[in-house]
């Protein structure tokens, strides 16, 4: 993704970062652009230049009102004089009428005090507090040079800003990026592949797509902010759209509002909403909420997997889990469980004192020069499936891209995320069956370091890390990991062993998951270590005990 400019020698670097969304959303989203839409994108480009870079300074933070005290920009320069052009036409207001808690956000306690103070018995109180004293005595709106005459400044309010935000929305596919994610690529903090862009691979389609999302999006605030959660529920049950991407945010809203009627013991709605929710974690709640409605029947027929929605590995351990209990109420037998294959174990003892993280402890006892040991987590085993499915993982599909400010596909966490790019990934993973995968691992290394990727953490992949994988990891190994992670991205890609030391001399390995005083193992990694156990693959646990303080 080229830099759209460099603010170190562009001080309007920001107005054209604006203009540039602008320009795309005019591009991309002509068919569908209101009437008022297509005037704002107009007019904007009708302004002063100044007044452009004073309303984009303002729509970029946060709040409504504005002192012009509190507008200071050596570009812009004057700011009344900028300021001109966005009153007379509709831009921003001067004269906004204000409730009183609106006056004391943007007053300070000194101004607050000198028009207020016949009326405030503590003058040392909080602002809050003499909020609460004056609100049943001045329930009026007026402006802020009404409220206080004597204050020399000037106010203006922002309009627009819901219109700018849907624009927003139509770049970005969402609310949550803003504008500071565009600052960040311009400053080359972070840089993006470049993907190419069709018309369908729009997140937005149409207007309905657009109104959908704002619906959503409403709904999710009204959630979060404590609103009614019947009506909310309403909304978002009556709302449909044959979007994946608004489906997978009413799915997750959905799930989130189940959550809370479980939480408040209002099973029956819980059950409800989670048939409604496609949340890829609901079908386990309502085995749950089955079972402690004494629905043990129902309950049991939904630990059967279906072709078109099989189980997850996390899912299935969750579901294992609960099927003895429910044998035991519907009067089955018990079945027998399989027996775990016991897992290698290290016992250390070390010095607690050490200023360092167990896992570095461990790193720092275990390190030889013949036999190197590195921290890795989960970033090798990603990194390595990262660089070498660059390609598939990055196709411009539909309703995977969709702005050049994406770390991966939008449909990364999608149960078809590989089948819609399964023959792209196969042709990846069968490089695995000869030497090309090393090559293409490192050529991807060298030609992509530093652009943003779901799957790889650039400042945990070094050289020497690299070097020492692709000698001492068999390719066979690596194509398990990676078809693994691909069965389920969201779970699979957490929960791999902390570190991995190599024997580059035997080409040899082993993966050591590290446990210190009191932890255990949890459920994603145990199914790590099952996964390793199950294809012969040396791993080991690390267990370590303090050494007694020394006096």
């Amino acid at each position: 993704m080229p830099v759209i400019s460099d603010p170190l020698q562009d001080p309007f670097y920001y107005l054209k970062n604006f203009q540039h969304v602008l320009d795309w959303v005019a591009a991309r989203y002509e068919d569908v652009l209101s009437p008022e839409e297509q005037q704002f994108i107009a007019g904007f480009g009708q302004l002063p230049a100044a007044s452009q870079a004073l309303w984009v300074r303002m729509v970029m933070r946060k709040g409504a009102h504005f002192r012009a005290s509190k507008l200071s920009y050596a570009e812009i320069g004057d700011i009344r004089s900028a300021a001109r052009p966005l009153v007379e036409g509709g831009w921003a207001n001067d004269q906004a009428p204000l409730v009183l808690a609106e006056v004391f956000e943007v007053l300070t306690k000194p101004e607050i005090l000198g028009r207020f103070s016949a009326h405030i018995t503590q003058p040392k109180g909080k602002k809050t507090m003499w909020l609460e004293d004056l609100a049943a005595d001045f329930t009026h709106q007026q402006s802020l040079n009404e409220w206080h005459p004597a204050l020399d400044e000037q106010l203006y309010t922002l309009n627009h800003r819901d219109l700018s935000d849907r624009l927003r929305l139509m770049f970005f596919g969402n609310l949550s990026q803003g504008w500071p994610d565009l600052v960040l690529a311009d400053l080359g903090l972070f840089n993006y592949e470049t993907v190419a862009f069709s018309p369908e691979s729009r997140a937005l389609r149409c207007r309905a797509d657009i109104d959908g999302y704002l619906h959503l999006y409403a709904c999710r605030e009204a959630f979060e902010a404590g609103g009614d959660v019947q009506d909310i529920q309403g909304r978002v049950l009556e709302y449909h759209s044959d979007n994946r991407w608004l489906q997978r945010r009413r799915a997750r809203l959905l799930f989130q509002i189940g959550q809370f009627h479980e939480r408040a013991g209002e099973l029956p709605q819980a059950l409800r909403v989670y048939r409604d929710s496609q949340h890829p974690e609901a079908r386990l709640r309502m085995v749950r909420v089955l079972e402690l409605l004494g629905e043990f029947e129902q309950a049991m027929a939904l630990t059967k997997p279906s072709a078109d929605a099989p189980f997850t590995d996390a899912e299935q351990q969750q579901l294992l889990r609960m099927l003895p209990r429910l044998r035991r109420k519907l009067g089955l037998a018990a079945l027998e469980r399989p027996k775990a294959q016991p897992i290698k174990r290290l016992d250390l003892s070390l010095d607690r004192d050490e200023p360092l993280s167990v896992e570095f402890k461990v790193v720092n006892h275990l390190q030889a020069p013949e036999a190197p040991v590195y921290y890795v987590e989960n970033t090798l085993i990603n990194g390595l499936f990262g660089l070498l499915c660059w390609p598939a993982i990055f196709a411009p599909l539909p309703g995977a891209f969709f702005h050049p400010y994406q770390s991966g596909p939008a449909d990364l966490l999608d149960q078809d995320f590989f089948s819609r790019r399964a023959e792209l990934f196969d042709a990846c993973l069968a490089q695995l069956d000869s030497l090309q995968y090393q090559h293409t691992i490192r050529a991807t290394y060298a030609a992509k370091f530093g652009v943003q990727s779901p799957f790889v953490a650039w400042d945990y992949v070094s050289e020497s890390l690299l070097d020492d994988a692709l000698l001492c990891l068999p390719p066979e190994h690596l194509k398990v990991w990676f078809k693994r992670l691909l069965q389920d991205i969201k779970t699979n890609r957490a929960g791999m062993p902390d570190l991995i030391q190599f024997w580059p001399a035997q080409k040899a390995y082993r993966m050591i998951e590290v446990k210190g005083p009191g932890d255990r193992l949890q459920d994603n990694q145990l199914r790590w270590l099952a996964l390793c156990e199950q294809h012969q693959m040396p791993v080991t646990v690390c267990y370590v005990q303090w050494q007694d303080a020394r006096p």
